[in-house]
């Protein structure tokens, strides 16, 4: 199989002419002016070039699909609980089999090549086939160039390309296509400092970093147990417990263990057991995730090893910390050279290696024969690269568990529309067989992370220079849980009311703070559509405004910094401050979403123990049961999260684009959910 990136297929041919768009011909996608430091050549791709060519078909009952969701998700409804199994869920969305026909017999006769040479894939979601360039530019009437990043990494693409009118509603997008650039962050943030004691006046059986100028044991803290004293300062698993009245954990059953994803970073066993040791004493030494690893990755390192950058460390740390003695699994995806090129931003895709694993929704290369890989957006595999793993791509070998953290993500406005839409109807999908998904809602306020786009992360349209919001991409979802952050300040205990996530951790990270606002893409789904009224009604928070369109092309028209009209994230909010855990050897606090994340999914896991003992099934899509019960929650009203050069949004009465509907209160979470079916 030919795979892009070969020499190849990079052949030069200077000078091509644009291609005329046939007639009954219309605009499919077109590439946004927003791509990140993405320069396109001026030689196009040569036109004996075989690229592999995949076209994603719009799938069938996705304008059902919110409904049966609500239907075994909605506390008030009869259908709650009743999930659903993988099987019923491919059967209810496959594509029409006429609409598959349509596309493959139109694609054939538009390249010359034979229906039978046009492979789908087992769960109906694609066709694919190896092209010529000329090929492909004639049945898309589009020109394919190539592209090449900052970093001098080349790739293909095309500005826009073009479909017969009759089939657009048959096929969601085309690879290679339009593809602006990529960015994949880890969401944790670490402010790196020698381990010391704090300086109290009466010390702790625990030692945090070392904290610059004098501080006391805050009024009221004397008369709490010694391990809650310097909650303000040094957030263990005794001050997690304390703030939301989570029990010591006691069940392990063989339904619930907890699901981490992780990609780009792993854990080092000898951090969690200096962690265990230190902060989690009923944790023996060498407990460690159950390893779901994926497509060639490993895990886990040894200290000091560069891939340890911290994020699996403390995800692990954390969530072992609250569950114990039930398990974790570690989702780790992906070989080193091709996590080596998502870090590199060569690669576009997220998190479709890992969704491959679970459901197979995205395989493309073994698949009841499917050949070919997305070009620019998917890891490949077996990857051709030095050291890369040589096995095919796997594809639904997991069994995924029923809840999930995610601590990683990028910007809506850094891949295709219609990708990006794909993916959230996967996560749909999961809902659906009642799996919760957490995700990082991310760490610097209104923006994406500093450099994406432009130096500060915000977007930018003519006359506003940075100053538009960039809203996160996974946590727009509407299908799944986007949890944001808060804090204890140095001088509050447990007892305290915590803030919105607000830090400066020096330079380069000046602003830390909780990710929220409002999509580019999603709409306010029904289950959000109260809260998000009277978030406006009752405090509005005065900024310009606009209302994206379907294609959120008009991003910042009018002077507005934020879309009016779109789905607001995060959902709820859980500490993100000051945690303490070991990386590579040293023992530092750690700030960021990336830590709510599998708090909140702890959370879950132990409600899900308490249903599993009674007989009662996973409480899989939590959303409508929380907007629909918000007094379950503690609600944060002090903090905000500025940037783009305005205040962002502040954390006020009820939900809020900073904090959500707010952070746990497990004994009334527990009533809540042991009350339902």
């Amino acid at each position: 199989m030919l795979v892009f990136g070969a020499a190849v297929l990079l052949l030069p041919s200077i000078g091509a002419a644009s291609p005329i768009t046939p007639y009954g011909y219309e605009l499919h996608e077109a590439r946004p002016n927003a791509g990140r430091n993405l320069h396109r050549r001026t030689a196009s791709v040569h036109p004996d070039a075989v690229i592999p060519v995949q076209i994603g078909l719009t799938q069938s009952n996705l304008d059902e699909g919110y409904n049966r969701l609500m239907d075994v998700s909605h506390p008030t409804s009869s259908g709650y609980g009743k999930h659903l199994s993988a099987a019923e869920v491919n059967n209810i969305f496959a594509p029409h089999s006429d609409s598959v026909a349509a596309v493959r017999q139109w694609l054939a006769q538009a390249t010359n090549v034979n229906e039978s040479d046009i492979l789908l894939s087992l769960n109906k979601g694609w066709l694919a086939v190896d092209l010529p360039v000329r090929a492909a530019e004639r049945a898309f009437s589009t020109r394919y160039y190539e592209f090449e990043d900052s970093k001098g990494h080349l790739r293909i693409g095309c500005d826009a390309y073009y479909l017969p009118r009759h089939l657009r509603a048959q096929i969601d997008y085309v690879v290679p296509g339009v593809k602006p650039s990529p960015a994949l962050t880890k969401r944790t943030l670490k402010r790196s400092s020698p381990s010391s004691g704090p300086q109290t006046s009466k010390r702790p059986p625990y030692f945090g970093p070392q904290h610059h100028g004098p501080w006391h044991v805050p009024p009221g803290a004397q008369d709490l147990p010694p391990d809650l004293q310097a909650c303000g300062r040094n957030i263990t698993p005794p001050c997690i417990r304390a703030l939301y009245g989570i029990p010591v954990a006691h069940l392990n059953d063989s339904a619930n263990s907890l699901g981490i994803y992780e990609g780009g970073d792993y854990y080092a066993q000898a951090d969690l057991d200096s962690f265990f040791t230190r902060y989690a004493p009923n944790i023996p030494n060498g407990t460690a995730p159950v390893p779901a690893f994926i497509d060639g990755a490993q895990a886990p390192v040894a200290l000091n090893d560069s891939g340890n950058t911290g994020e699996s460390d403390i995800d692990a740390a954390m969530s072992l910390s609250l569950i114990y003695p039930q398990t974790i699994t570690l989702y780790q995806t992906d070989d080193e050279p091709q996590i080596a090129l998502e870090l590199e931003s060569v690669l576009l895709g997220f998190l479709n290696t890992f969704l491959d694993a679970l459901d197979g929704s995205y395989c493309n290369y073994t698949y009841d024969g499917l050949t070919g890989d997305s070009p620019g957006l998917d890891a490949v595999y077996p990857d051709p690269l030095p050291g890369g793993y040589k096995g095919a791509l796997q594809c639904g070998i997991y069994q995924p568990t029923r809840v999930i953290s995610i601590s990683y993500g990028e910007a809506e406005n850094d891949v295709p529309v219609r990708y990006q839409k794909r993916q959230c109807n996967e996560f749909m999908k999961l809902a659906l067989q009642g799996h919760t998904i957490l995700l990082a809602s991310g760490d610097f306020g209104v923006a994406s992370f500093p450099g994406d786009v432009t130096e500060s992360g915000c977007l930018s349209a003519a006359g506003q220079n940075a100053t538009i919001y960039n809203p996160d991409l996974a946590s727009s979802c509407p299908f799944i849980t986007s949890v944001g952050g808060t804090q204890l300040l140095d001088n509050q205990t447990v007892l305290d009311a915590e803030s919105a996530l607000q830090v400066n951790l020096g330079p380069g990270l000046e602003l830390v703070a909780s990710g929220g606002g409002f999509s580019n893409r999603y709409p306010v789904p029904a289950y959000q559509k109260a809260a998000i009224s009277a978030y406006f009604a009752d405090h509005d928070p005065g900024l310009p405004y606009y209302f994206a369109n379907d294609n959120a092309s008009n991003i910042g028209a009018n002077g507005g910094v934020y879309n009016r009209a779109g789905k607001g994230f995060p959902d709820v909010s859980a500490n993100a401050a000051n945690f303490m855990a070991y990386r590579n050897g040293t023992d530092s606090s750690w700030y960021g979403t990336s830590l709510a994340a599998p708090l909140w999914a702890s959370v879950i896991t132990l409600i899900n123990e308490e249903r599993t003992a009674v007989g009662k099934g996973p409480v899989g899509f939590i959303n409508p049961v929380l907007y629909g019960n918000p007094g379950a929650l503690r609600d944060i009203t002090n903090g905000s999260n500025p940037n783009c050069g305005s205040a962002g949004f502040a954390a006020v009465p009820g939900w809020d684009p900073v904090t959500g509907l707010g952070t746990p209160d497990y004994p009334k979470l527990l009533e809540l959910f042991m009350s339902l079916p």
